[in-house]
């Protein structure tokens, strides 16, 4: 039997790449020749602006606990061309459940099984991957980065209650995953970003423009460059940091 051909190029896992941030983020390392994996509910779409097709996509619920183990035993399958080497995983992937018209979820109102899902998807769902995925990360002595939110850090007009309390806890987590993981080479590292400019904008998101010191939205593109620079070289001493991608809406 012949041996299985290796694939010499550095390889991603994003979750959530269907849209947005997701999307750029996939364009982002394919330009510099990564090799990057695609997680998400949906099947592999043609509409997608990139050259892998469906044999580097998984489809996988992220609601769903058991769906995300089998998850991680396809990706481990499919890194075996690539030596067993997982060298970032981006934790893109999250949901926000909306109320009635479109309105913000509180934290009287939400129902609990809204909580437990936003929680599973949101912050149970990085976890189990990091964990099902440490062997292969610690080989390449790779790079995780968490998509937080800046509504993890204040109260948001649009993002609910569930949806903002998961990005703090997932903030928390990086923290201590940075620690944790730390001593086998493995960075991690989140991002929060403010209010980018992506197809699905929530209504009176133009408003907020006057609250942002930039004066702008942000651009998916913007986003992507900092995840990249985290999985990077250049970022080989930084780890446990949450850097704002919010054009200093934060302060």
């Amino acid at each position: 039997m012949a041996d299985t051909p290796q694939d010499d190029r550095k390889t991603l896992v994003l979750t959530g790449a269907s849209r947005g941030i997701g999307h750029a983020t996939v364009k982002r390392f394919s330009r510099e020749g990564w090799r990057v994996i695609t997680c998400s509910r949906q099947d592999f779409s043609d509409d997608c602006p990139w050259p892998a097709g469906p044999e580097d996509h998984i489809r996988v619920d992220l609601s769903d606990q058991e769906d995300v183990g089998f998850a991680v035993s396809e990706i481990r399958r499919r890194l075996e061309a690539n030596g067993s080497e997982l060298h970032a995983l981006v934790n893109n992937a999250a949901i926000s459940p909306k109320g009635e018209g479109g309105s913000r979820m509180d934290s009287i109102r939400t129902p609990m099984h809204a909580w437990r899902d936003v929680f599973q998807v949101n912050f149970f769902a990085p976890i189990m991957l990091a964990r099902g995925l440490f062997k292969e990360l610690s080989k390449a002595r790779g790079s995780i980065v968490n998509i937080t939110s800046i509504a993890g850090g204040r109260v948001h007009p649009f993002a609910g209650t569930a949806y903002a309390t998961s990005k703090a806890a997932l903030n928390s987590l990086t923290r201590e995953m940075a620690h944790d993981f730390g001593p086998a080479g493995i960075r991690v590292n989140a991002i929060a970003p403010g209010e980018i400019e992506t197809a699905i904008l929530s209504p009176g998101t133009e408003k907020m423009i006057d609250d942002i010191p930039l004066r702008r939205l942000g651009q998916t593109a913007e986003v992507a460059d900092v995840i990249y620079f985290l999985c990077s070289g250049q970022a080989s001493y930084v780890t446990g940091s949450e850097l704002h991608i919010n054009g200093g809406q934060h302060v």
